[in-house]
């Protein structure tokens, strides 16, 4: 007799949860609905919040510089291998040691999984995330890019 009530019981139970899950259901079928006229409306309504992680860059100055050492530190701190840091011997001007300045900087798209420890690690605050969203292509290789302009140089130290 014990079992028979507590079948009861259980069926009531579910009965109730069932309910909630429809009263949850009902009250956003007559919600009123917000459709986004994407991609009509993404340079006047649609906006982004400052945090979003959608593309690394590196950014330049008007004289085609970048704060980049080429120390490898976000090569080494990401943890799938999206960034490549190709850096060179150079030798120095007034006859001294040589320097090591970046050749390339190569970042790939399809591989980051955004986690930022590459900007967070940086020493020369050289690469950030900006808010760019749209990056669907039909193929992986457009989604490898080189981060450094071609002919750019490392910004001197007295210039900031």
């Amino acid at each position: 007799m014990k079992s028979v009530y507590n079948y009861i019981i259980s069926i009531f139970k579910a009965v109730y949860s069932l309910a909630q899950g429809f009263e949850i259901t009902f009250k956003e079928f007559f919600t009123k609905k917000i459709t986004e006229q994407y991609p009509e409306n993404r340079k006047t309504t649609l906006v982004t919040f400052d945090r979003f992680r959608g593309e690394l860059v590196m950014p330049h100055d008007e004289n085609n510089e970048h704060a980049c050492t080429a120390c490898g530190i976000c090569m080494m701190n990401c943890p799938n291998g999206t960034i490549k840091v190709v850096s060179k011997m150079v030798e120095a001007e007034d006859g001294g040691k040589p320097k090591k300045v970046l050749d390339k900087y190569y970042y790939d798209l399809g591989k980051c999984t955004f986690c930022n420890l590459c900007v967070l690690n940086c020493p020369s605050k050289a690469i950030h995330f900006q808010n760019t969203f749209e990056n669907s292509v039909f193929t992986r290789s457009k989604l490898q890019e080189t981060l450094n302009k071609e002919g750019s140089k490392m910004r001197e130290k007295n210039k900031e």
